[in-house]
């Protein structure tokens, strides 16, 4: 099963909840916790490591608090995953590390994992922070070479 891990799940979860307020306001890790409903441990763990990896910044002080970094429309979610789990990929070898797996030098399927797993990336690099913060719909459309694919349309319409 490919599953994302809980933590990086409550990470989107919690940068939704930022990235829906439209005015930028920094927000403190209590007033996150309550309004996303997560633990405050786990509100604060998430910010430190998004603040680490620059997905959001921070200002101490009586007004400061947490906000996004950049505009939510050029955060994408493979950048949160990168951020809370590391590279995305299917299978160790399709990382494109060598020595991650013992069948690297024979295995008939490599070269298909990482076309799989370079399509989920990409497809994960066109959703974005602010696409969350709207209903998706997953359609079919028809590729420039005539093939059937499906994409992500937000309900703004703007085909992913």
């Amino acid at each position: 099963m490919i599953r994302l891990a809980k933590l990086t799940d409550y990470g989107l979860v919690l940068l939704t909840v930022i990235a829906r307020d439209r005015n930028c306001a920094l927000r403190n890790a209590r007033d996150l916790a309550e309004e996303s409903r997560l633990p405050l441990p786990t509100v604060s763990k998430l910010l430190k490591a998004l603040l680490h990896s620059r997905v959001l910044i921070s200002h101490r002080g009586v007004n400061g608090g947490y906000g996004l970094a950049r505009d939510p429309g050029e955060i994408s979610v493979a950048e949160v995953i990168r951020a809370l789990e590391g590279e995305i990929a299917l299978t160790e070898c399709s990382m494109e590390v060598p020595g991650t797996c013992s069948l690297e030098h024979c295995c008939p399927s490599k070269a298909n994992q990482r076309v799989i797993s370079q399509a989920i990336r990409e497809t994960l690099e066109r959703v974005t922070l602010s696409d969350l913060t709207r209903p998706m719909q997953l359609t079919v459309i028809k590729d420039k070479r005539g093939n059937y694919v499906s994409t992500v349309i937000p309900s703004s319409g703007k085909l992913q």
